[in-house]
């Protein structure tokens, strides 16, 4: 792999693990398409998605740490009690949110696994990804016609239907961010509220993905002699992107409430057609 490919490869990652068009997706088509030297059963590829891992989940943190600060502090009972027991009460869905893709992938992971590097199945989902976008708008239309409400009025139900939408992200082209905003809007949240809970859902999921690669990463170790700088390099890329890609995000959902996911869903729809278009050509 290639400095440029490298670094190319990050920024891609940093933008769609939190745009809701799906990292996988796209990690699977675009080097397909654009024919990039990358080995995806290479002993060093394991350790550099790691690490660009590592770098979502970093900017992740750093973008939301006032809320996981406050969530913190809530837990250990510092603060007006009223404020406690709403951070509390929100640490407990987000714990609720994660199950589902804690159990559920710990059973379908190796199932679905060969799925992920055929750009064909993952360009169908990206379609489907199209679909499900606009789902979710339309569902939320009628649940909430008159406007939808914020976190705090979740219950731990809803969480946990979120929690199972995120899942649908182990099949690849279906956006983890997209599904569990998605989740959020069935429920009756608004869009920005949707989002936030995203991705406060997400920085566990990606960290806890990332411990369970390490004994992995620490087996391969020898493959990253040469590579270790780079994967350093593409983490920071991917954290950078990726905090920047949440600040835009959490601003754009907040102010497009109205339809905010529609220029995803045609973005999805179409860049899935195309690629199944260009890969049946054999481009």
């Amino acid at each position: 792999m290639t400095p440029l490919i490298a670094v190319l490869f990050a920024v891609m990652q940093g933008a769609t693990e939190l745009f809701p068009v799906s990292s996988l997706g796209h990690a699977v088509i675009v080097p397909a398409l654009l024919h990039w030297p990358i080995d995806q059963h290479a002993p060093s590829f394991l350790p550099f998605v790691v690490m660009l891992h590592v770098g979502t989940a970093t900017a992740l943190l750093a973008y939301f740490w006032r809320d996981w600060w406050e969530m913190a502090m809530g837990l250990f009972g510092q603060g007006e009690t009223r404020v406690v027991n709403e951070q509390r009460g929100l640490l407990l869905r987000l714990v609720v949110a994660t199950i589902p893709a804690v159990a559920i992938g710990f059973v379908l992971k190796k199932p679905i696994q060969h799925l992920f590097a055929s750009p064909m199945i993952a360009a169908v989902f990206l379609i489907v990804n199209g679909g499900l976008l606009l789902a979710g708008e339309r569902l939320r239309r009628r649940r909430a016609a008159g406007g939808g409400f914020g976190i705090a009025q979740l219950t731990l139900v809803d969480a946990f239907v979120i929690g199972l939408f995120q899942c649908l992200a182990f099949l690849p082209g279906l956006s983890r961010s997209g599904a569990a905003i998605v989740g959020g809007l069935t429920r009756g949240i608004d869009h920005e509220a949707a989002a936030r809970f995203a991705f406060l859902m997400a920085t566990p999921v990606i960290a806890g993905a990332t411990v369970v690669e390490v004994p992995k990463l620490l087996h391969h170790h020898a493959a990253m002699h040469g590579m270790f700088g780079l994967a350093v390099l593409a983490a920071v890329v991917a954290g950078v992107v990726a905090f920047g890609s949440t600040a835009f995000l959490m601003r754009y959902f907040r102010d497009h409430d109205r339809w905010a996911l529609g220029p995803f869903a045609a973005y999805c729809a179409a860049f899935g057609v195309l690629s199944l278009v260009l890969l049946s050509a054999g481009v």
